[in-house]
């Protein structure tokens, strides 16, 4: 009789073994299913206005914070500004590891929406691409990580590690309400051992993919103020010691001056690795850059033919604004250029302020930091990590075999904040093509936009780094 029953307890708690065989839960997405929904929330936060200024990126929160609660993620909010929120969501690991961290920013730069063809809050779907501002700055990465966080909930896939995702405020114009804000008031909240943010890319020309560029290293703005003196007067008497006159012999003199080249780990490894994917001509420039003994030979040609290069090396100086007298016949005592310094990560500002003084050697000019466009100093984030080894391998998993090149950003993102806290951070985005930057079509253009197959490139690649990093082993 016991035997009996037990068998029948067996095959009611087994009533589909006679149907279908047993299959276990899921692991990995099924991201062909997954695509109409990554394409709604796309389409859904790139309809939502964020220009900054005024920023406004409350909008995006409400609606992100709306999906995640659906799913079953706890969402906090931080704000600065009630307008312009903060939004983190976490979901616990085992705490084996520590954190990690992936972000993207809400807010967008202004339009002059005259020039679009496409409205450019209106995510226009046409030929494969979708069109607006903010679909690869940054609402891609956005949306990434949104997807990411809900496959990992909805799989419950077990971590070793937090997972923490920030959508954060200001990115554009005013980290005061966004990542400054953050890492000031609320670290313990985004604290983490790494983080991927933007930055980086897939390059593909002519069809082929080329390479792609992980960001870890940036340069770091100053802004630094150029003022000539001198005696004011009648235009009608020209004076030698015009203000006006020093100042352009000044900035001629920076025009014409090179600071000295320094390469470090990033840029070093950048370059190593370009040589082995260029024509045998540019792999020679690129292998000088190594030599001591031949960088000097490259210089010239860099500075005229790619400049991007010529600035990865060095300390940079551009003088973009100049401010000189308010009438033709009145010789002003005062004027004033502006310089955009971008200095390397281990620049001494106070000892290359004195450089400029001595390449200018005009007493008349005086040479001194403004505090426009600060950010904090950060060393480069270490290029043999877990993280960069997991971005490299899941870019060959997403894009086939390429080559990735560590990168050192001549602009600066809001990764500077966190690397100067420790955190290890790089820089990634999807696949673009060369030809689109000089034809409009990229990051702030007027006809900003996206592959549609990049997109969802995008989120299996940053499946692939997160899984590879924080799921369980």
């Amino acid at each position: 009789m016991l035997r009996r029953l037990a068998a029948l307890l067996l095959l009611l708690a087994l009533p589909s073994l006679g149907h279908a065989p047993l299959r276990a839960q899921a692991t990995t997405p099924d991201w062909t299913a997954l695509e109409d929904e990554t394409m709604r929330h796309f389409q859904a936060i790139l309809r939502l206005d964020t220009s900054n200024p005024p920023g406004n990126e409350g909008v995006v929160v409400d609606y992100l914070e709306g999906v995640l609660k659906q799913a079953g993620i706890e969402t906090k909010r931080f704000a600065n500004d009630p307008a312009r929120p903060n939004l983190v969501a976490r979901l616990k690991g085992s705490g084996k590891k520590k954190p990690l961290l992936i972000m993207g920013h809400t807010d967008v730069v202004k339009v002059d929406a005259s020039k679009w063809s496409h409205p450019p809050f209106s995510a226009t779907r046409e030929g494969g691409y979708v069109y607006g501002r903010g679909t690869v700055d940054d609402k891609d990465n956005v949306v990434a990580a949104l997807m990411v966080m809900l496959q990992l909930k909805r799989l419950n896939v077990p971590l070793d590690r937090d997972v923490i995702f920030l959508a954060e405020a200001g990115e554009e114009a005013s980290t005061q309400v966004g990542i400054k804000f953050m890492v000031e008031q609320h670290w313990p909240e985004i604290e983490a051992e790494y983080c991927l943010a933007e930055g980086g890319g897939v390059t593909r020309t002519g069809g082929q993919v080329r390479f792609a560029t992980v960001q870890s290293s940036e340069k770091i703005p100053y802004g630094v103020t150029l003022t000539a003196k001198g005696p004011s007067g009648h235009g009608s008497v020209p004076l030698r010691t015009n203000a006006v006159v020093h100042l352009a012999r000044a900035v001629t003199k920076i025009a014409d001056w090179q600071s000295t080249m320094r390469l470090n780990d990033t840029t070093r490894a950048y370059f190593e690795r370009l040589a082995t994917i260029s024509s045998a001509e540019d792999a020679r420039r690129y292998r000088a850059l190594l030599d001591p003994q031949r960088a000097a030979s490259v210089q010239d040609h860099l500075a005229e033919r790619e400049p991007r290069h010529h600035s990865m090396l060095r300390t940079s100086v551009s003088p973009n604004i100049l401010e000189g007298g308010f009438q033709v016949n009145v010789i002003p005592s005062e004027a004033k250029a502006t310089l955009d310094v971008r200095a390397l990560p281990d620049e001494d500002l106070d000892a290359f302020l004195d450089q400029l003084r001595k390449v200018i050697a005009d007493p008349a000019v005086e040479v001194a930091r403004n505090q426009r466009n600060t950010r904090p100093g950060a060393p480069p984030s270490r290029i043999d990590s877990e993280a960069f080894a997991a971005i490299e391998a899941a870019t060959v998993e997403t894009y086939g075999k390429v080559t990735t090149l560590p990168t050192m950003s001549t602009g600066a993102t809001d990764m500077a904040f966190l690397r100067s806290k420790g955190m290890q951070c790089y820089g990634v985005g999807p696949l673009t093509d060369s030809e689109d930057g000089p034809k409009g079509f990229g990051a702030h253009s007027d006809q900003e936009r996206i592959l549609e197959s990049s997109l969802h490139a995008f989120v299996r690649f940053n499946w692939d780094v997160v899984t590879r990093l924080a799921r369980a082993r």
